[in-house]
Order: C-alpha cells, then structure tokens, then sequence
C-alpha cells in the first residue's frame, strides 16, 4: 500500500471515530474538521499521530479545531 493511501485511510478512520465521537455524522465531522484545520494538522503530522492511539489522535484534532475557532455543543 502506497504511503498515500495509508494516510488517506487514516484520515478517514480519524473522521469516523471523530464523527461518533461527538454525535456529527460524517459529512458534518470532515466540514467541521477541514474548516478548522484538523484535515490539514492530520496531513502535516502523520508520521506522529498514526503511531498515538485515535482517542489521542482525535484530542488532538479537537485541540487543533478550538485553537481555529471551532467549538461543538
């Protein structure tokens, strides 16, 4: 598997556990994390977060997002 794929596969499992992390559904959660640039922050440190566990992995997107203004009820 291409060095591509496998973060494109990440990405999406990162969005999906995101998604039901917080009660969005998957359209909702890539918006939410593509406007605050947790997509771009996954991207930038793959090397790093593909080796944390997700529920690291996805405090840090929260983290990423909040620090760009997104904020979720």
């Amino acid at each position: 598997m291409s060095e591509e794929r496998k973060k494109t596969n990440y990405t999406v499992a990162c969005v999906s556990e995101f998604a039901k992390k917080y009660g969005l559904n998957l359209t909702e959660s890539f918006q939410f994390l593509f406007q605050y640039k947790a997509i771009e922050f996954l991207k930038e440190n793959y090397d790093i977060e593909h080796t944390l566990s997700l529920d690291d992995a996805l405090e840090d997107m929260m983290t990423i997002c909040q620090k760009n203004g997104g904020t979720l009820a």
